[in-house]
């Protein structure tokens, strides 16, 4: 009986999905034996979850397209604006990693601040995101044989670049950002090139799938998608990377309730994250962030990375033994807090920006001071406000090099 001949109100049986036909490259001796020889267990795996497909996970690869340049271009940044050329970025040596340097501008002053808010915040927000793409994809990396072709192999390398790239950025990021370094290894070493390995797997993937995702999205509209229910939500047709389930149970959860559950994440975890960055009425609500919290008016309000005994500061070097050293010019000049005291004195508000995203401004005047271009050794005005104190006495010692710009130094 054909469609048109089915009495009114009825609709004709639904056709059970068929998988593609298997194709294998060269040598094809080789997939075809792989695929006849599954580890054990393997077969019993189903996925069974009639959302999964094109569609879905190119919208995910979609938002991250345009989310993760973002969070790459403002970590390298802040990598720069931290003065490799004057040593002090971390790591110091990575050879023809070497990213092209320049003077971090001075003006305006909440540069470095949006910079940093933008790849810590975006960095947060896009967790979710990154779940759900994997989510979308985990059938793949059940698949057997994990590939037929030479080709394919390449993929699925740079897929463990990707991946292995991405979780890894997120975790030392969100460990880093608690201050909890379990992981026993520089966090700013491993970040960096962490990352290298994530841009390098990630232009491949875009490169290899980025003529697939357009012809996914185009598929069907975000308008339909968004207009259909949980009852007539229906599984994609058959794909030939096995993302579409052969047999599928019935549907829990529609498109447009998963899009709602990813896009609700990313919301709440930039609620509880924007505060640290934006700073105002907005900060209470960084809730899991450790400089979302208050500690009342006051100097002690002023969050510090940790004391100077947890430091490990050698008390030979506080009090009258201080120095602050500057380098970088012709001569280094070596100055103690007397010399400093003696030299003209204005108060400023200090916006302290972090490495973490993490913004405060310190409630009150402190004292700074200005290195004059005339001094001996001093190439330029230092504009930085380089010696911790704590009270009356200084808690650390400082490297200071004087630049141009107004940016944070590492500790």
């Amino acid at each position: 009986m054909t469609p048109s001949a089915l009495p009114p109100g009825e609709t004709p049986p639904e056709q059970p999905l068929v998988p593609p036909v298997r194709r294998y490259g060269f040598p094809a001796v080789l997939w075809r034996a792989l695929d006849n020889h599954p580890p054990p267990g393997l077969s019993r795996i189903r996925w069974r979850s009639p959302l999964r497909g094109p569609w879905l996970t190119s919208v995910f690869g979609a938002t991250l397209l345009v989310v993760l340049p973002i969070v790459i271009v403002t970590g390298l940044l802040s990598y720069i604006a931290y003065g490799p050329q004057f040593g002090q970025a971390i790591p110091f040596d990575v050879g023809w990693l070497k990213l092209p340097t320049f003077d971090w501008p001075t003006r305006p002053s909440w540069l470095y601040r949006l910079n940093q808010g933008l790849h810590v915040g975006l960095g947060l927000v896009v967790i979710p995101v990154v779940l759900a793409k994997l989510w979308s994809v985990i059938p793949r990396l059940f698949g057997w044989p994990p590939a037929r072709s030479v080709a394919q192999v390449l993929e699925r390398v740079t897929l463990l670049m990707l991946v292995g790239g991405i979780l890894f950025e997120i975790v030392t990021g969100v460990l880093n950002i608690q201050y909890d370094y379990i992981f026993g290894f520089s966090f700013y070493t491993a970040h960096y090139f962490g990352a290298w390995v994530f841009i390098a797997a990630f232009v491949s993937h875009v490169c290899l799938k980025l003529p697939k995702m357009v012809r996914s999205l185009r598929s069907r509209s975000m308008r339909s998608v968004l207009a259909t229910s949980r009852a007539d939500t229906v599984p994609e047709p058959p794909d030939a990377d096995g993302l579409v389930a052969a047999n599928p149970d019935p549907p829990t959860l529609s498109r447009r309730g998963a899009l709602a559950v990813v896009g609700g994440g990313a919301l709440l975890v930039a609620t509880v994250t924007a505060g640290q960055t934006l700073g105002g009425f907005t900060r209470p609500a960084a809730l899991l962030l450790p400089r979302g919290r208050s500690y009342g008016k006051g100097p002690n309000d002023f969050q510090i990375n940790r004391t100077a005994v947890a430091a490990g500061i050698d008390p030979a070097v506080t009090g009258g033994g201080w120095r602050l050293q500057l380098l970088g010019g012709s001569v280094p000049v070596l100055l103690d807090r007397a010399v400093l005291e003696g030299m003209p004195h204005r108060t400023v508000e200090l916006q302290s920006p972090a490495s973490r995203g993490g913004q405060r401004h310190r409630p009150g005047p402190v004292s700074g001071w200005r290195i004059s271009p005339r001094r001996p050794g001093a190439r330029a005005r230092a504009r930085r406000s380089c010696p911790r104190w704590s009270g009356s006495a200084p808690s650390t010692t400082r490297s200071c090099k004087p630049t141009r710009s107004l940016t944070p130094t590492r500790c």
